[in-house]
């Protein structure tokens, strides 16, 4: 598999040769974010502050020639594409949640240089996922992280993430994308977060129990707000 310009360690191992794909900096990131969703050039470039346009077209390029990413047309008379994952580039989810997963335990506090993006406690969720600890009811978990909305759907003792509301939630969680991230490192118990305010969790406790052993969280005395009633 050819590395055109960039830097090999010339070892004939898959791991190797996975870092001599992935190894250089900010191509984990990108794929993180076609991992989301689809992205345009411009979208990119605003999301991962930093990068600078000429090598975020020169990573995209070469992930686009080593088949693990290709552009899509948006139709309707544009020239514009998207940037998307193809079935190798996808492959990659296991691994990159697993990084993700393990991350956690180290991300500190929230410095004032660092960002923090809504879109990526969708990730997140998905990389705390414990299949172990899938309840047996059927139902689903909506969380509301800034302006981003996404949702957990648990059906015959199988847990997956999925984009957008749930249809019936029978918890919801509303914060927002550092304290999202506090919680899910371990640093921020949903008790305090809802003390504080910072979290607000509307649903029966025992379900946000469940939420919470599912995403291998120690939840402590969590305050529960009542649901809105429904009109």
């Amino acid at each position: 598999m050819t590395t055109g310009s960039k830097r090999t360690y010339n070892q004939y191992c898959g791991l190797a040769t996975a870092l001599d794909l992935l190894g250089e900096r900010w191509t984990l990131l990108i794929i993180r974010e076609l991992l989301i969703r689809p992205r345009r050039y411009g979208d990119l470039l605003a999301d991962l502050p930093g990068i600078g346009t000429n090598l975020l077209a020169e990573r995209l390029k070469f992930l686009v020639d080593e088949g693990l990413v290709r552009q899509r047309n948006l139709g309707g008379g544009s020239k514009r594409h998207a940037y998307e994952l193809t079935e190798t580039g996808e492959a990659l989810r296991p691994a990159v949640l697993g990084l993700a997963r393990w991350g956690m335990d180290f991300v500190g506090d929230l410095s004032a240089e660092a960002t923090v993006r809504p879109a990526w406690a969708f990730l997140a969720v998905e990389a705390m996922l414990d299949p172990e600890q899938a309840p047996s009811e059927n139902e689903q978990y909506e969380f509301r992280v800034d302006d981003q909305v996404f949702h957990i759907d648990v059906h015959d003792g199988t847990a997956s993430a999925g984009a957008g509301p749930a249809d019936n939630p029978v918890m919801t969680a509303i914060t927002d994308a550092a304290t999202f991230v506090q919680i899910g490192g371990g640093r921020l118990s949903p008790f305090a977060a809802t003390v504080s305010g910072s979290l607000v969790l509307e649903g029966d406790i025992d379900v946000v129990l469940r939420c919470c052993a599912l995403l291998g969280l120690d939840a402590g005395p969590v305050r529960v707000a009542a649901a809105p009633a429904a009109v």
